[in-house]
């Protein structure tokens, strides 16, 4: 189950402040009181609540100026505001502000409870929308599909660990499935239906990875014309997944302990701690162990994303695992490429499985791929399956590549949306974070009017 939600009421009145609290409590929910706009902008810094009921009368300001002062802090936080003396004018500018719902005192306590119901289903609906893919989709990749041992120990080892939400080091070679595991684990654990939101942090400099973490205020450096909200806050009771973690710069390291120990971060350029609640997925296919001892990661945090390691086998290790991969591969492929019904022949197959795979899932995939698309036959046989994604043995140099054509595609979208990435990431269905490390990985060169 999720934890209970959380809401700040604010009222300078008692005698609506303590009923209105121990209504609330009853359904379930943590409560926080504040009786005045200062302690209520302290009480929201402090224990970033779901939801707000204020008061629009308070002792040192009127609810409209506290409105605007926690809609700075958080955007997207729902507010219900409450009234003794209500005007249409009055509803009409709180509603502009960005309140939820505007009652009249005395306010109905069940028509209350539906309303905060509604604003924060509508919330956490609001939130899943930004981040992946539905919720179906994710669950239509099975991580643990094949019936080797080594597969068969790591879906003991995640079924176990996904009921917790405890932080999980995900190890593993490049291209053996490290993001399925980490989406599954998130499908399967206790935070279901709220965010998963991935960050792959492979070539990201600093600043770049400390403003997709923890986003910015306006002004925080050159070029932040507005205030932007991090991965932190859009993972907030989800789970967030740092894919290459190794890779994290050591500047940016002790942030990320501080949210791990504390719950607590900053947005660049902002003096105020944020309260969040995500659960960590971490992956690397780096030994984290050898950056430890030579100083590059900080032995602190790898202690604290290491409290429980699953280690995904390579593909060369899973035996008839190979073709039952390939298999539940062909359909979706063939459905991408415009091929319906596109199958592997038993020689087909028998190549595939006699092959090592240093690629791991992702190179058979590609393999697949490029057959299907390249080979005019409804059943591919053993020749169709070259791989052009790694040199040829004894060949000092690779061939052409879908690598190749890869980096002349994006480099295609780049100019065409006039070398702007968060118009290229959005046409080509990639987060900004990957995009930028497609670019780095094909050493792409960008103007500086499309960073």
């Amino acid at each position: 189950m999720s934890e209970r939600r959380s809401i700040l009421v604010v009222d300078d009145d008692q005698d609506v402040r303590v009923p209105l609290r121990r209504f609330l409590a009853g359904k379930g929910f943590e409560v926080e009181e504040a009786e005045s706009l200062v302690t209520a902008q302290e009480a929201f810094k402090r224990q970033r609540p779901d939801l707000v009921v204020m008061d629009f009368s308070l002792p040192d300001g009127d609810g409209l100026a506290l409105l605007r002062s926690l809609k700075s802090l958080d955007v997207a936080i729902p507010v219900v505001m409450l009234t003794g003396h209500g005007t249409i004018d009055l509803a009409v500018a709180a509603i502009k502000e960005g309140a939820e719902q505007f009652f009249t005192k005395p306010v109905e306590l069940p028509a209350l409870l539906v309303v905060i119901e509604r604003a924060l289903e509508n919330q956490r609906m609001r939130q899943a929308s930004l981040v992946g893919k539905s919720s179906q989709a994710r669950r239509a990749v099975d991580p643990f599909l094949g019936e080797s041992p080594a597969i068969g120990q790591l879906a003991g080892q995640a079924r176990r660990v996904a009921a917790s939400s405890i932080p999980v080091l995900i190890q593993g070679e490049t291209g053996t499935g490290k993001g399925v595991l980490a989406r599954w684990l998130h499908e399967n654990g206790p935070r279901a239906e709220e965010s998963f939101v991935d960050l792959n942090c492979a070539g990201l400099s600093r600043d770049l990875l400390e403003t997709e973490l923890f986003g910015h205020e306006k002004g925080a450096f050159t070029g932040a014309v507005t205030a932007k909200p991090g991965l932190m806050e859009m993972a907030h009771r989800g789970t967030l997944f740092l894919d290459e973690i190794g890779d994290v710069d050591l500047q940016v390291q002790p942030k990320l302990l501080k949210v791990m120990e504390e719950l607590r971060f900053r947005r660049l350029g902002d003096v105020r701690d944020r309260q969040v609640d995500v659960r960590l997925v971490a992956a690397t296919h780096r030994d984290l162990v050898r950056l430890v001892q030579e100083e590059k990661f900080r032995e602190d945090l790898f202690y604290r994303i290491n409290t429980v390691s699953l280690v995904v086998p390579p593909l060369r290790e899973r035996g008839r695992d190979i073709v039952l991969l390939a298999r539940s591969f062909m359909p979706r492929i063939g459905s991408e490429l415009g091929r319906p019904g596109v199958r592997l022949s038993e020689g087909a197959e028998s190549a595939l499985g006699s092959r090592s795979w240093p690629g791991n899932i992702r190179q058979l995939r590609n393999v697949l791929e490029q057959a299907v698309l390249l080979s005019e036959r409804s059943v591919l046989e053993a020749e169709d399956l070259r791989d052009t994604s790694v040199p040829a043995v004894g060949s000092a140099r690779p061939r052409a590549s879908l690598v190749e054509a890869e980096r002349q595609h994006i480099e295609a979208m780049l100019r065409e949306e006039k070398w702007s990435v968060p118009r290229t990431a959005t046409t080509l269905g990639l987060s900004r974070s990957a995009l930028y490390e497609k670019i780095r990985k094909h050493g792409i060169r960008l103007p500086s009017s499309g960073r």
